[in-house]
């Protein structure tokens, strides 16, 4: 595919002051002294401390020292080399001076008072957020008829508000896209002054829940097409300056098929770039009475009528509070992986009502009427022990490289797979980097080096170095490095098996306080191929579905009614590719 910033990237025609690149955050920028900082920030620069992102030689909020300069060089942008099925990343030639990449946390999959099954203010999940460590948010509230006509507008005035309030948080509108012939995804665009609209008639014309087209139909999927078609086209005119599309818990229900997943990134590959790796709602798992008792990402269904028939039972629930589609060792996501194809994974809390809160709705609220729940006030009932979300941040993140602090960068850092995703605080900081022949790259990037070349993975860990937010320090009990070989592009639109993609190296770490190095070396690279990591508390893990030579200790099977996420902690990195030629 390639990814450039030429004709059709990125430009800052249509931006209010929020599409500038802004000066860091205070928290991490070291030249604000402690004391001047607000009790949010400090604990935000306290994160920062534990994860060695701040601190003599790495002041600006670099990921783990000076490794990453090397990968992210605006030489590399632009200039990637494709392979012949679809990935030159550009992330390739590049490699001398170097912009240090930030890190920022974040979460794609945010509901408000503005969809009728959620109940929180804007302000409150920005808030919150921020109090839990996040420099960017998306709201995205369910598209539905009552969005359409009144709260994709009504929600905008508090999302503008939200980023006047909280100046070292980015705040992205967005909207949960009922793909016609499938299941959710979030949309969001660059903030600017057609914002708005563009998802107002984005949503008005091609949401599957307002046009009647959820069904699974060649129709509908046409549908789905002509939307990611549309969200380019905007793009194109200049009306906005950016538009995303990642697919949310895409196998809860079993109706997001292979080639409907194909389809969304082949049509539109700078669009639609990935999905949730690991579903929200993990609180839903914790046991009864304590907990929901359901299952993790509320993971419950079987198949029905418009399921793809050739998935398993086991893909209807969640695996170490991670989708079956990515926590399958050589399965679905590596299906693409070994096509060539770019698609990323994510981490959200797919927050709707919070585990331990103590609001809820107004009485007398009315969504239909309205469009949007009243504010949420104290219940007096006590701690709520049947919700299934955590707030943004406060259990599952995504880690996005982003050149500069700006909703361009973090928009960037996503579309290029810079991204890896953790639960419950695992870890504080990871930095992956191919290298060989003098060349590096990061993840989501490409290391283009002579066949033959000796090419080795290096990877940095900041452990998790302090209590997260339910109070342990966790352990890193184990990395391991996935390693597959790009093949081409399938002649089965509807595969998902990625057969020489397998675990090929196990670190044991037992550690959760300082940083570890730790290097596997690819040897002589003479074909395509890619690597990405995992790693694990170690509390829960089984032989993976395609056998133990496969994955011997891969996430277990999340068991219904007794899933407490916080003791089957995972973090999982996108990958990294080789290209010798």
């Amino acid at each position: 595919m390639g990814h450039h910033h030429g004709p059709h990237g990125h430009h800052h025609h249509d931006h209010d002051h929020e599409a500038e690149a802004r000066p860091l955050p205070a928290a991490m920028d070291p030249a604000v002294p402690d004391s001047e900082l607000s009790p949010d920030q400090l604990s935000r620069r306290g994160m920062l401390r534990r994860a060695g992102l701040l601190g003599a030689g790495a002041a600006t909020a670099s990921v783990l020292g000076t490794a990453a300069a090397a990968a992210a060089t605006p030489a590399g942008r632009g200039e990637g080399r494709g392979n012949g099925n679809g990935n030159g990343n550009g992330n390739g030639r590049g490699n001398g001076g170097g912009r240090r990449l930030h890190w920022l946390a974040g979460d794609h999959h945010i509901h408000t008072q503005y969809s009728p099954d959620a109940m929180y203010r804007v302000a409150d999940q920005v808030g919150n957020g921020a109090r839990y460590g996040l420099d960017w948010m998306v709201i995205t509230d369910h598209g539905n008829v009552n969005h359409s006509r009144i709260g994709v507008e009504r929600v905008n005035p508090d999302i503008r508000s939200a980023r006047e309030t909280y100046r070292d948080t980015l705040v992205f509108q967005g909207l949960e896209w009922n793909i016609p012939a499938a299941e959710h995804a979030t949309v969001f665009v660059h903030p600017g002054r057609n914002e708005v609209s563009v998802l107002k008639q984005f949503e008005t014309d091609y949401d599957g829940g307002v046009r009647g087209a959820t069904d699974s139909s060649p129709r509908n999927e046409a549908l789905a097409i002509a939307g990611l078609d549309f969200l380019a086209e905007q793009v194109r005119r200049r009306r906005v300056d950016d538009a995303l599309m990642l697919a949310n818990h895409p196998s809860r229900k079993g109706i997001d098929s292979p080639h409907e997943i194909r389809a969304w990134r082949d049509a539109q590959p700078r669009i639609a770039v990935g999905f949730e790796g690991a579903p929200g709602h993990q609180a839903a798992g914790i046991p009864s009475p304590h907990g929901p008792g359901s299952g993790r990402g509320y993971y419950t269904s079987s198949p029905n009528a418009h399921s793809y028939p050739g998935y398993p039972a086991e893909s209807y629930r969640t695996w170490g509070g991670f989708d079956w589609m990515t926590a399958t060792v050589g399965g679905l996501w590596d299906s693409l992986l070994s096509e060539g194809k770019p698609w990323w994974i994510t981490a959200n809390s797919d927050s709707h009502s919070n585990y331990g809160d103590t609001s809820a709705r107004p009485q007398g609220s009315d969504y239909n009427a309205n469009g949007y729940h009243g504010d949420p006030v104290y219940a007096g009932a006590g701690l709520n022990l049947s919700a299934g979300d955590f707030w943004p941040g406060q259990y599952s993140r995504t880690h996005v490289g982003a050149h500069d602090f700006s909703y361009a960068a973090v928009m960037d850092g996503i579309r290029d797979g810079r991204i890896w995703v953790d639960h419950g605080g695992l870890i504080s900081g990871l930095d992956a980097q191919l290298r060989g022949g003098n060349r590096s790259a990061t993840l989501g990037g490409t290391l283009h080096v002579r066949r033959g070349t000796q090419v080795e993975l290096v990877l940095e860990i900041a452990l998790a170095n302090g209590p997260n937010w339910a109070q342990f320090v966790p352990t890193l009990s184990r990395v391991d490095v996935i390693r597959g070989a790009v093949t081409g592009q399938a002649s089965d639109r509807d595969t998902m098996r990625a057969p020489e993609t397998k675990v090929v190296k196990s670190f044991d770490v037992n550690e959760s306080t300082g940083m570890v190095t730790l290097t596997y070396r690819l040897g002589r690279v003479d074909r395509p191929c890619y690597v990405r990591v995992r790693g694990t508390d170690g509390n829960r893990s089984q032989p993976g579905l395609y056998g133990a030579d496969v994955d011997p200790a891969g996430p277990a099977l999340d068991v219904l009614g007794d899933a407490d996420p916080w003791l089957d902690l995972w973090f999982y990195s996108n990958p990294i590719w080789v290209l010798p030629e």
